[in-house]
């Protein structure tokens, strides 16, 4: 290493990501069980608690990279954690009887597990699969068929031959039983190996699960549009009356504030679901183009199935996500003009004030200029009074003066000389502004 440059932190971690889940190596024939269970409010410690019942030794450690594979005799078990759910699943060889001869046989007592293991999983189960791996010759896709079909107990099945040239046969019901468990069967030629036995199995229980994952946006699109359809009313009725003028602006505005908290609370609980649902729709469709299906003649194969029974449900939440960003557009579009109405009328508003206060303004001015000429006058009369009582100390000290006629005579020069002060101080502040 030492002729590399210094080595990213997680570096490792990424290169080894592509080996986090390998596929298991199953010989057939052979008996898988698949529980899906929610693992909200589950921490890592209690999955581990619950495996440690199976191999004491297990170390918590080992559980960090969300995968553990256990070996225990004749049988394996696998626990995948997820961000939303974990799995767990139990590979065995086939009890004795449950072969194709067999009609609807019961499984869940061969299970090699201890007793009540399974049901003790922490969380919420949300998938629970049997998938039973057969060996079969094949050679008559159609005769193979009407095998499977009684060992289904002759239920309406759906089926397909897998990969490109056909290498096996898959059949199955969707249908839940009493226990709780659905089955899918798989025949294959004695000559599969291990390695596609395990990559039958992965393809098939993760298309199931992703199936179901997928299905869990469609309650809740159901229940939003609900809501959405009064969003919808109420924001129509206040487009209305923004352009009858029929309500107040603030009436409107707490209106429409209200409408968009509710409408971003929504996407706010749901957008992750809505997101979600696309992710695991795509992994679906991923997993049905890698099973490669060739279909069997009057049968529909499972690919089909799910284009008639999952495409509704994932239009409708793929709709229900695009009408909430959509809404959610609108009551921004609708704010945006009920605030260029607001802000026109507040333009209008501070127009009108500042006509007042430009009216005001003047009405000082004239006031003003009218003291101002008052204030002339009596600036005036002052200065005279001085000049005249000037002028009487000046004839009492023997001088030839007259002061009431000098008083006179000195008022229209006093006028203009107080006059022509104040125009020069105005005339000075004029340009000094």
């Amino acid at each position: 290493m030492n002729s590399l440059p210094v080595e990213d932190p997680l570096r490792v971690a990424l290169h080894n990501e592509v080996h986090a889940r390998p596929s298991a190596r199953i010989r057939l024939p052979a008996f898988i069980v698949l529980v899906g269970v929610f693992n909200s409010g589950v921490s890592r410690e209690q999955e581990w608690e619950h495996l440690r019942r199976l191999q004491p030794a297990l170390k918590l450690d080992e559980m960090q990279g969300n995968f553990v594979r256990l070996r225990l005799g004749a049988y394996t078990l696998k626990w995948e954690r997820h961000t939303e759910f974990t799995r767990y699943s139990l590979v065995q060889p086939l009890p004795q009887g449950a072969g194709l001869e067999a009609q609807d046989p019961e499984l869940l007592s061969y299970l090699a597990l201890p007793e009540g293991w399974l049901a003790a999983i922490p969380g919420r189960t949300f998938a629970a699969v049997k998938l039973i791996m057969i060996t079969d010759e094949l050679s008559d896709p159609h005769l193979s068929l009407r095998k499977a079909r009684h060992w289904f107990g002759e239920q309406t099945v759906v089926a397909s031959r897998m990969g490109n040239p056909a290498h096996s046969l898959v059949v199955t019901d969707f249908h839940l039983r009493p226990s709780g468990f659905e089955r899918i069967l798989v025949l294959a030629p004695e000559s599969t190996s291990d390695t596609r036995g395990g990559r039958i199995s992965q393809r098939l229980l993760e298309l199931e699960t992703y199936r179901l994952m997928a299905l869990r946006g469609l309650p809740v699109a159901k229940a939003v549009g609900a809501q959405l359809g009064q969003a919808e009313r109420e924001l129509a009725d206040i487009t209305a009356e923004l352009q009858s003028k029929a309500a107040q602006d603030q009436a409107l505005l707490d209106r429409l504030i209200g409408l968009a908290a509710s409408v971003e609370l929504i996407t706010a609980e749901h957008a992750y679901r809505f997101a979600a649902t696309a992710a695991y729709d795509k992994l679906v469709r991923e997993r049905i183009t890698e099973l490669r299906e060739s279909p069997i003649s009057g049968t529909q194969t499972i690919g089909e199935f799910m284009q008639r029974r999952l495409s509704p449900a994932m239009s409708t939440v793929a709709a229900t996500a695009q009408r909430l960003s959509s809404l959610s557009e609108r009551i921004s579009r609708t704010s945006a003009l009920l605030r260029t109405r607001v802000d026109i009328a507040t333009e209008e508003q501070n127009s009108q004030l500042l006509a007042k206060l430009t009216k005001g303004q003047e009405l000082q001015l004239r006031l003003q200029t009218t003291v101002e000429g008052l204030s002339i006058a009596a600036i005036s009369y002052y200065v005279i009074s001085l000049l005249f009582y000037l002028g009487k100390a000046a004839d009492a000290a023997g001088l030839p003066i007259h002061p009431e006629m000098a008083a006179g005579a000195l008022v229209p020069l006093v006028l203009w000389l107080v006059w022509r002060t104040n125009k020069r101080i105005h005339d000075k502040l004029r340009r000094e502004g």
